[in-house]
């Protein structure tokens, strides 16, 4: 039950740089969601909110205590769940997920989503430990499983975690309820969809080694290494590609040690060559995301998503959170309500068209690329024209050499949106 079928997805990269890694005094943050590929993947803010005493929450299928403060998040999420594939809060944590399996049985009953996890732990963390205390928490109360794709055949799978802030990042790795966590200080570090914390364990559940050592995972003598201990003998066939990817990915960032700007995320998350830039079979790279997150605490952080699929032909549009401002609408697919396939019992038994305008426009486009090569070529350049400009505009923000009003700072990420829409018009 961990896995179904031929199309299995090689899942999804995660990648951080802490400085003297990157190359200016920021930690770089960036993710790919490989998804379905006909899933739509779509970029919403949700604003700091207070609730009651006692109030309770419905994520993807079940309900959890809600607390009382929760912070202003942006989400790249498949549009079907609560949850997120990877995000930004007001206080400049950045989480992404991945996919994995282990030997500890993946439950098919409902319960939070690794992408609810993600989303709950930006909503109330202002740091990337704080985050990791609030997912722990989450899954040793609740549990983590439920179908994790929109469709009859379920499909489940346990979660790892790349967390980040201004000053560190945190790789927090599950199996079932227990878990490790690796705190990354410096240095650059990437995630893929199997398990990557061997000795160097930085906190873990209290329950780990006693639990392993009882399945006679580990004989309690000799050192405990997690993804030995807890890694499937035998992976599936695209799991063991992705160890490929992976190494392909610490290759990347090796390369760049010392230099690594939001530009080169990009190109990484972009790289074809190693898979990172999925385009196989039913799954591809729905969406993805690059954060800068500065320093110096007077400083805003900026984000990078998407929200559209294949990085290489998208449009990397920026988001910075702003205080005390009403942000602008993000790029929001249709809602369903009662009627949507994922609330009516039994679940995913019809499908809806949950493409949002800018996916259906980009979509034209991408065909436009691959039938017409000199309009392709335009379009292509037109894309690079206008990243360029967010992320010369971000260049100037954290030089000090914008000031834009709260007015434009707000509503920043809308407009390239609608003068991405512009060029595929």
């Amino acid at each position: 039950m961990a896995w179904r079928g031929s199309d299995t997805p090689r899942s999804c990269d995660c990648f951080v740089s802490v400085p003297p890694a990157s190359a200016l005094p920021a930690v770089i943050f960036a993710k790919n969601s490989d998804r379905p590929r006909d899933e739509v993947q779509e970029v919403v803010f949700v604003p700091a909110g207070t609730h009651a005493p006692g109030s309770r929450l419905q994520c993807t299928y079940i309900e959890v205590e809600q607390v009382s403060k929760t912070h202003a998040v942006i989400l790249s999420r498949p549009s079907w769940l609560w949850g997120a594939e990877m995000g930004a809060n007001e206080h400049g944590v950045c989480i992404g997920n991945e996919a994995v399996w282990t030997k500890e049985p993946v439950g098919e009953g409902e319960a939070l989503l690794g992408m609810d996890l993600l989303r709950l732990g930006l909503e109330r963390s202002s740091s990337a430990l704080g985050a990791l205390h609030v997912i722990t928490d989450l899954l040793e109360r609740y549990g983590q499983g439920g179908s994790c794709r929109e469709d009859p055949a379920p499909f489940c799978y346990h979660n790892t975690f790349l967390l980040a802030d201004r000053t560190e990042a945190w790789v927090l790795e599950t199996a079932g309820r227990l878990w490790a966590a690796q705190r990354i200080q410096e240095g650059a570090r990437n995630i893929s969809n199997q398990l990557s914390i061997g000795t160097d364990i930085s906190a873990e559940h209290a329950e780990l080694r006693t639990h392993a050592r009882a399945r006679g995972w580990w004989d309690g003598q000799s050192m405990f290494d997690f993804a030995q201990v807890f890694s499937l003998a035998q992976q599936p066939v695209r799991m063991e590609a992705a160890k490929a990817r992976s190494q392909a990915g610490q290759q990347l960032l090796q390369q760049q040690q010392g230099g690594i700007t939001a530009e080169v995320m990009m190109g990484i998350l972009r790289n074809k060559e190693s898979g990172i830039c999925m385009d196989s079979g039913g799954f591809r790279t729905t969406a993805s995301m690059v954060s800068i997150l500065p320093r110096d605490p007077t400083q805003p952080c900026v984000h990078f998503l998407t929200a559209t699929p294949d990085p290489s032909r998208s449009v990397f549009k920026p988001f910075i959170f702003g205080a005390g401002m009403a942000q602008a609408p993000q790029v929001l697919s249709p809602t369903f309500g009662a009627q949507d396939p994922v609330r009516a019992q039994p679940r995913f038994q019809t499908q809806v068209d949950r493409r949002h305008p800018l996916y259906l426009r980009h979509q034209v486009a991408l065909g436009l690329m691959e039938s017409e090569q000199d309009r392709g070529q335009r379009l292509r350049q037109q894309q690079r024209d206008l990243e360029q400009e967010g992320l010369e505009a971000a260049g100037r923000l954290l030089a000090g050499d914008w000031a834009p009003s709260p007015q434009e700072l707000g509503g920043l990420f809308q407009a390239f949106v609608e003068r991405e829409s512009q060029v595929y018009a």
